[in-house]
């Protein structure tokens, strides 16, 4: 398959961000897929070494 023909296939979207982002898509007959993620510990680098801490494990 070559990089043209994805442009001829109907779009598919897993988005990981904003709802509203989805909605656009979606309002525009786009089939979109909502996941709910957020980093861990909200993204915070303090909070990260902290429960890495705990866990005895960087690894988080």
């Amino acid at each position: 398959m070559s990089v043209n023909d994805l442009f001829k296939q109907e779009l598919k979207v897993i988005n990981l961000g904003l709802k509203s982002f989805q909605n656009d898509l979606k309002s525009q007959g786009v089939t979109t897929v909502q996941v709910n993620w957020k980093p861990k510990a909200g993204g915070k680098k303090n909070m990260l070494n902290l429960l890495g801490r705990i866990s005895k494990t960087k690894k988080l």
